[in-house]
């Protein structure tokens, strides 16, 4: 199949952001305002596959990076993952051209190599893994697999006995959970756990995540856990339709001793999106994923999630 990639144009917001939204593994993080909401940091080179007749069949968010041996293509070093984003009618023999086209674009433009990162299978609501047989066909070399954890919502798991505990003790104590629009309170929690447990701060500033709440609304959620006005737990969410994703979970000292995030990952489960396929956490891997923090994937099977891989390649065109 003959497909045209060219540069993603920027009066052409409307038309991706419409493409990203009616796609079969596209989220809002790979919509325009996502993808540019740190436009400063990285040189955006997003790319546009089109058939002759110019209908798109995918879209890449993408950035250029200066490299020791070489310019490089990432898509994108902003997102956690994104590759090429499909249309519902998109057919393999479109994908293998998207990524011939892709080459030839990269050797046109001087790019030495290409990094690659696949959307995981739990954001695909109809199958997508066209794009892997295409990189095997290339002879792409795996270079990061993070592993994550996702709970099927639908035919779940019982969360383990020392979860429904925590649960179950922090509503004893009076802790309640509700949806809340204190963002500074809760970045300033997660701040002090990941600075005190972990010697690392939030990947977002709390200027970004108001920004991207603001363009976001419905899309970027906060639940906290409170007990007497003082927030014990929180979990900021990205809900991405079929599947949604704790972007941060964070719980305080008196919040671990009463179980308040517990509480919170179980109110989620169980009332907020008990309809919707897949809770999603985060990685549990460090070092490209070549060491698993073992206590940390296991604190989400205890909510009975379990192994979704998150894959990155790279290959010279």
């Amino acid at each position: 199949m003959v497909v045209n990639v060219d540069r993603y144009a920027q009066d052409g917001a409307a038309e991706w952001d419409d493409f990203v939204l009616r796609s079969r593994n596209g989220t809002f993080m790979h919509t325009r305002p996502y993808v540019e909401y740190h436009a400063a940091r990285f040189t955006d080179a997003s790319l546009v596959a089109r058939t002759p007749r110019g209908r798109i069949v995918a879209a890449l968010p993408a950035n250029a990076v200066a490299h020791p041996e070489g310019r490089r293509l990432e898509s994108h070093g902003g997102l956690t993952y994104g590759g090429w984003v499909l249309a519902p009618e998109t057919t393999l023999g479109d994908v293998l051209g998207a990524f011939d086209g892709l080459d030839e674009h990269c050797r046109r433009e001087g790019y030495s190599s290409v990094v690659y990162k696949q959307v995981p299978r739990v954001y695909h609501r109809t199958p997508s893994d066209e794009d892997e047989y295409a990189l095997f066909l290339r002879g792409a070399v795996k270079t990061r697999h993070d592993v994550s954890s996702a709970v099927p919502l639908q035919s779940r798991l019982r969360p383990s006995s020392g979860r429904r505990e925590g649960a179950r003790r922090a509503g004893r104590e009076g802790v309640v959970v509700h949806e809340s629009s204190a963002l500074g309170d809760f970045h300033a929690l997660l701040a002090h756990v990941l600075a005190d447990h972990h010697g690392a701060t939030p990947t977002h500033s709390l200027e970004e995540l108001a920004l991207l709440r603001e363009q976001f609304p419905q899309q970027i959620r906060l639940f906290t856990a409170e007990l007497a006005g003082e927030m014990l737990a929180g979990a900021l969410v990205y809900d991405c339709g079929q599947t949604v994703h704790t972007q941060y979970l964070a719980s305080g000292e008196r919040g671990r001793r009463t179980g308040a995030l517990d509480l919170v990952v179980l109110h989620l489960m169980d009332e907020v999106f008990q309809d919707r396929r897949y809770l999603s956490f985060g990685i549990s891997t460090e070092q490209g994923g070549r060491v698993l923090n073992r206590g940390l994937a296991s604190q989400k099977e205890m909510f009975g999630g379990r192994a979704v891989t998150c894959a990155t390649w790279s290959w010279r065109p």
